[in-house]
C-alpha cells in the first residue's frame, strides 16, 4: 500500500516540518527525493538523514518566488535522477495578521510564497511529470499543500485564508486542464488543521496576541480543545495523506482534497 517504487519526487519548502517528515516518509517509500528550500543546512540534514536509512535525496537551494531558481533546481532533480513523477508544493508561510494590520509589503510576500510558488512549481514541473506520465500506469502527480483556512473561515489570519483558497480552487482548476489536455497529471490538496510545527507555533502566538495576553501555552491549549479528537496533528499525519495522494493507490483522485483536521471542519 502507498508504495513509490521507482518515483523520483520533488519537494518545496521540505528542509523541516511536514516536508521534511515527507520526503523521509517518502524515502522509505522508495521514491528518489528531491528538497527544495532556503534553508540549506536543515534542507542538508534532512538529506543526510535520508540517506542514513538507504535512500537517495538531494537538495537544492530553492526561493519558491524565483523563476529561475524554481527551473534550476526540477532540471537538477532531472539530471540527478533521471525525470520527475511528482511535485509536492509544500512550501508555505502564515502571517497572522488581520486585514488592518497587515502591510502591502507583507501582503505581497505571503502571496509570493503561498501562491506564486504554487504557480511557478506547476508551469515549470509540467514538462518533466508529462514525460514520466507516459510510461506511469497512474500518470504523475502534483499535491499542493493548502489548509483547512482555505476550506473555512480564519479569525487569525484572512489573507492567509485568501491565499489558501486560492490554492485549493488552483488544484481543481488545473486538474480540470491537465486532464482536458490529456496530460495524465492528477492534482490534489491536501487540508491539515493546526499542526505541531513551526507553523503552528505561530498561530498560538498570534492566538495570544489577540486575546491581549502573552499566554502562548495557553492558546495551544485552546487550539488543541478545537479539535475534537483533542490533540494537534503531527507531521507524520500529514506526511501520510501525502504518501497516499502520490501513490498509484489515489490514481482515481484528481481535483480532490484531502481534509486531515481532526475535525475541526466537521463542527
Amino acid at each position: 500500500m502507498n508504495r513509490l517504487d521507482g518515483k523520483i519526487a520533488f519537494l518545496s519548502g521540505a528542509a523541516r516540518g511536514i516536508g521534511a517528515e515527507t520526503a523521509k516518509l517518502m524515502a522509505k517509500a522508495g521514491a528518489k527525493v528531491a528538497i527544495g528550500d532556503i534553508l540549506d543546512e536543515k534542507g542538508r540534514e534532512t538529506v543526510r538523514a535520508i540517506e542514513k536509512e538507504g535512500g537517495e535525496a538531494l537538495y537544492v537551494h530553492l526561493d519558491v518566488t524565483s523563476e529561475a531558481e524554481w527551473q534550476a533546481a526540477l532540471d537538477a532533480t532531472v539530471k540527478r535522477f533521471g525525470g520527475l513523477d511528482i511535485l509536492v508544493n509544500n512550501a508555505g508561510m502564515f502571517l497572522g495578521k488581520g486585514s488592518e494590520e497587515a502591510t502591502l509589503a507583507e501582503w505581497h510576500r505571503l502571496c509570493g510564497i503561498n501562491l506564486t510558488g504554487v504557480f511557478l512549481g506547476t508551469k515549470l514541473a509540467i514538462p518533466a511529470l508529462r514525460e514520466r506520465a507516459k510510461t506511469s500506469p497512474q500518470g504523475s502527480v502534483i499535491v499542493n499543500l493548502a489548509s483547512i483556512a482555505g476550506l473555512v473561515g480564519s479569525q487569525l489570519d484572512p489573507l492567509y485564508s485568501m491565499t489558501k483558497g486560492g490554492v485549493t480552487l488552483f488544484t481543481k482548476s488545473t486538474a480540470l486542464e491537465f486532464a482536458r489536455k490529456g496530460y495524465r497529471i492528477r492534482v490534489n490538496s491536501i487540508h491539515p488543521g493546526v499542526i505541531d510545527t513551526d507553523m503552528g507555533a505561530q498561530t498560538f502566538v498570534a492566538r495570544a496576541r489577540f486575546a491581549g495576553t502573552n499566554d502562548v501555552e495557553a492558546a495551544r491549549q485552546t487550539s488543541v480543545a478545537y479539535h475534537p479528537m483533542g490533540r494537534l496533528g503531527v507531521p507524520m499525519d500529514i506526511a501520510n495523506g501525502i504518501v497516499f495522494l502520490a501513490s498509484d493507490d489515489a490514481g482515481f483522485m484528481t481535483g480532490s482534497g484531502l481534509v486531515m483536521d481532526g475535525g475541526i471542519t466537521a463542527q
